[in-house]
């Protein structure tokens, strides 16, 4: 087994941002129909306009990873509850930028990615970190879990 798909947890370890973004990465690496279901998912919680928006920023996001890393980033299957090792640093990461923790998240995209594109990394990182935290927010003002989050 490649060493970023060796398993070091469990989806369930953490929170709702971190999950979603694990969660989402998985989506957009499944393919195209994937990652039309992404800009579903965030139209339908933030309406179409805005929706696309955030669907676009975390599609550059990967991108950038694909493009620029210092190698892929191996995931596990889009239902799988394990975390693999890939996929804890990249919670991390969106961890940290969620958190304002700029220079911590800049840190982590450097070891991903060369140094001129960490803090583009970082700042489409902030705004996809924001997104699934106001998308957890929601869901749980509406009393509707989302499964996808947790």
């Amino acid at each position: 087994m490649n060493g970023g798909a060796k398993p070091v947890g469990y989806l369930t370890d953490l929170d709702s941002v971190q999950a979603g973004a694990v969660f989402y990465l998985r989506k957009w690496a499944n393919g195209e129909n994937s990652r039309k279901e992404i800009e579903i998912d965030f139209s339908s919680c933030f309406g179409s306009f805005k929706g696309s928006q955030i669907a676009d920023n975390f599609d550059t996001l990967c991108e950038c990873f694909a493009r620029y890393s210092r190698r892929p980033l191996v995931h596990h299957q889009i239902q799988c509850a394990c975390l693999g090792a890939d996929e804890a640093c990249f919670a991390n990461f969106i961890g940290y930028a969620e958190s304002g923790d700029r220079e911590d998240a800049m840190l982590m995209a450097a070891s991903f990615v060369r140094p001129d594109i960490a803090p583009v990394l970082v700042d489409l990182a902030q705004n996809f970190a924001l997104a699934l935290k106001q998308m957890a927010l929601l869901n749980n003002r509406n009393g509707v879990p989302n499964p996808r989050l947790h």
